[in-house]
């Protein structure tokens, strides 16, 4: 179906999941987890996106091993999660909305046929289906939290290939914690880390939270001005069951750990 005659309400058919989970909605933990890229599905209207199975199956579609990891720290930690449905290649949910970036023309290296000269009007019904009821989600839950007089927390969770075909090398870290200006969760989740031996902790690694790119955060935690960091987990750690479980444990441990300190909820946010 030409993606210029669907509409928003039509844009996702009968029997197709909705564009977020939330998982454990209604709990008393000051804690909202997000994962962006948890899914590789496509909307059966984008006919695959042009793309063949293999490329659905790449990192370049979703974040390998992160849906299963939010829903595990989701259920250590007690804490309600905000899960997208959808491929990052329909819209990428941690972009901003108005950018080429949110709707990838090529995804390293790799051309996305179905995102050639978009249209206005193909971007803005995306946005309408999938990336402004994602975002509103997690601004409820975070408002649930502020509704109980307490500042939230909130952490997204990512995975991450250990080389990019595009190039710049081996990425060695095993878990990668990302932050900008709010350093409460960062900064003690690195030191919890660091303290295990297995661990190669990536301190703004592999990418930066500073970087531009990182809308959920930058909009939700520090335009809030609430405690929020990002995780990174090398998807080569969460590929098989026995990896999947030492590396969320380690993870999880290490979180419940650096959430459980009050600093992090001390009252910095804005009001609700």
């Amino acid at each position: 179906m030409d993606a210029e005659i669907i509409t928003a309400d039509t844009f996702l058919e009968p029997g197709e999941p909705g564009p977020f989970d939330c998982l454990q909605p209604g709990t008393e933990s000051n804690v909202v987890l997000i994962c962006d890229h948890a899914s590789k599905r496509i909307p059966n209207v984008l006919d695959d996106l042009g793309l063949d199975y293999h490329n659905r199956e790449r990192h370049i579609a979703w974040d390998m091993g992160a849906g299963p990891l939010t829903r595990y720290l989701s259920r250590r930690l007690g804490a309600v999660a905000v899960m997208a449905n959808y491929s990052r290649l329909v819209m990428d949910l941690n972009r901003n909305p108005d950018s080429d970036d949110a709707f990838p023309a090529v995804s390293d290296i790799t051309i996305v046929p179905a995102n050639q000269n978009l249209s206005p009007e193909a971007r803005a019904i995306r946005r309408a289906a999938l990336f402004d009821p994602y975002h509103n989600a997690i601004e409820a839950q975070l408002d649930a939290v502020r509704a109980r007089g307490v500042c939230p927390a909130l952490v997204a969770i990512h995975s991450y290939t250990q080389e990019l075909l595009s190039g710049g090398g081996e990425r060695p870290w095993h878990i990668g914690v990302l932050y900008d200006k709010d350093v409460r969760i960062a900064h003690r989740l690195i030191e919890s880390l660091s303290r295990n031996p297995l661990v190669e902790v990536g301190d703004n690694q592999p990418y930066s939270g500073t970087h531009y790119h990182d809308y959920s955060i930058d909009t939700h935690g520090e335009g809030a001005r609430i405690a929020c960091c990002g995780i990174e987990v090398r998807q080569d750690l969460l590929a098989t069951r026995e990896s999947f479980n030492q590396w969320a444990t380690i993870l999880g441990d290490a979180l419940a750990e650096t959430l459980a300190d009050p600093v992090i909820y001390e009252s910095t946010c804005t009001e609700a």
